[in-house]
């Protein structure tokens, strides 16, 4: 495997709280798939999970950025998931998809972390 793309991002939880008191489900919707509205949504404060996720789009834009067509994916074309042992990875629809599709082989790793002030995120695409 060659690293194609590394990225990263750090998103303050306040700025996020003070976005989704103005712009409330508006938001979210724009950004968010469902699955992981749901997911954000079960916890006492949502805002941590939702700025991680924020944090691992952004990531993941800038991983991808280097691809042709890399620029194209949309907030919604990319979904932090839950693998089977409960560590975030990224599941790739839409344009993201068409990217994968073009390279196969394509994978983005993720890591995410959050602290009492902050998200952040890394992702590392490579291909075979």
């Amino acid at each position: 495997m060659s690293v194609v793309g590394v990225g990263i991002d750090l998103v303050e939880l306040e700025r996020v709280r003070r976005m989704v008191a103005q712009y409330g489900e508006r938001l979210l919707r724009r950004v968010l798939t469902p699955a992981e509205r749901e997911y954000a949504m079960r916890h006492a404060d949502p805002v941590p999970p939702i700025a991680a996720r924020l944090a691992a789009k952004e990531a993941a834009f800038k991983a991808l950025s280097g691809l042709p067509g890399g620029r194209a994916a949309s907030w919604l074309d990319l979904e932090v998931v839950r693998g089977p042992e409960g560590a975030p990875s990224l599941a790739l629809h839409g344009r993201a998809a068409e990217i994968r599709q073009a390279r196969p082989g394509l994978v983005v790793h993720l890591s995410l972390t959050h602290s009492e002030h902050s998200a952040a995120a890394v992702a590392v695409a490579e291909l075979p």
